[in-house]
């Protein structure tokens, strides 16, 4: 009766702490917030339009142009970036090849870990899709390392194989940022003293008797996660298990008290 005790409040313990974990694994629906989505791209990456995750922005172009956006990412966040250009409805020359890049706040371009990042559109086609998923963002990474870290992204949109008439040709395109959040499995010990954002470092250098910047700060900051996340739950989670098994192992080998003095066969 004992053992069945202890496992049954090894269970109902383990229930409570997992649950919470649990739910911080599930994917997280990002902020649309309530201002109206941009409907416009930047051409460079100074001029990059400011998105959030979740919303859905728009912007008209000619074929051959460079499109620039940029949104905010923090740390244990899967970002997935998708792009759809609607191409003209009049005949085209040839087929068209576009690609759809994400680089930090370093200009260090990202590796996708799955996604069609480039993709040949054909020649009557009327749309075509991109995609790219990067890695989790880590809240700290070695200098040499090319970890994707808080702050800013750049998404840059550009068509990379397109005959010379069909330059010029007007095009629609739509991105969206989706983030699923991963949760402690990607935490790590460090963090930045601050996310990469454009004018971090002209704001930091700022001396006290100048009232001016000589570049302006991203609107777009990442939220900070703080110091809690579930890798506590789960080390919780351990101890109790611990304390459990070393009670019910006491339990069982602890036999059914002092033996006995009294001599064989007296």
């Amino acid at each position: 009766m004992r053992i069945a005790r202890v496992l049954t409040v090894a269970a109902l313990l383990l229930g409570a702490a997992a649950s919470p974990a649990v739910a911080d694994s599930s994917p997280s629906a990002s902020p649309s917030g309530d201002s109206a989505a941009p409907t416009s791209a930047g051409t460079s990456f100074r001029t990059a339009t400011e998105i959030q995750q979740g919303q859905q922005a728009t912007a008209s172009a000619s074929t051959g142009d460079y499109l620039y956006w940029q949104f905010p990412a923090e740390e244990q966040q899967r970002p997935t970036v998708k792009a759809t250009v609607k191409l003209p409805a009049s005949s085209r020359s040839s087929a068209q090849t576009w690609q759809l890049d994400v680089y930090d706040g370093l200009r260090r371009r990202q590796a996708c870990q799955y996604g069609a990042q480039t993709r040949t559109a054909a020649q009557d086609a009327s749309s075509v899709n991109l995609s790219c998923t990067l890695r989790t963002v880590h809240a700290w990474a070695e200098p040499w390392a090319n970890d994707p870290l808080p702050g800013t992204y750049y998404i840059r949109l550009t068509v990379v194989g397109v005959g010379a008439a069909d330059l010029g040709q007007p095009v629609n395109a739509e991105v969206r940022v989706d983030s699923k959040d991963i949760g402690g499995s990607a935490a790590v010990d460090g963090s930045l003293a601050e996310p990469l954002v454009p004018g971090i470092a002209t704001r930091s250098e700022k001396s006290s008797d100048s009232d001016t910047d000589t570049a302006a700060l991203s609107k777009l900051r990442p939220d900070a996660s703080g110091w809690w996340s579930d890798r506590w739950v789960w080390t919780g989670v351990g101890g109790i298990l611990a304390a459990l098994a070393g009670i019910g192992g006491y339990a069982l080998t602890r036999g059914s008290g002092r033996p006995s003095r009294v001599p064989p066969g007296a």
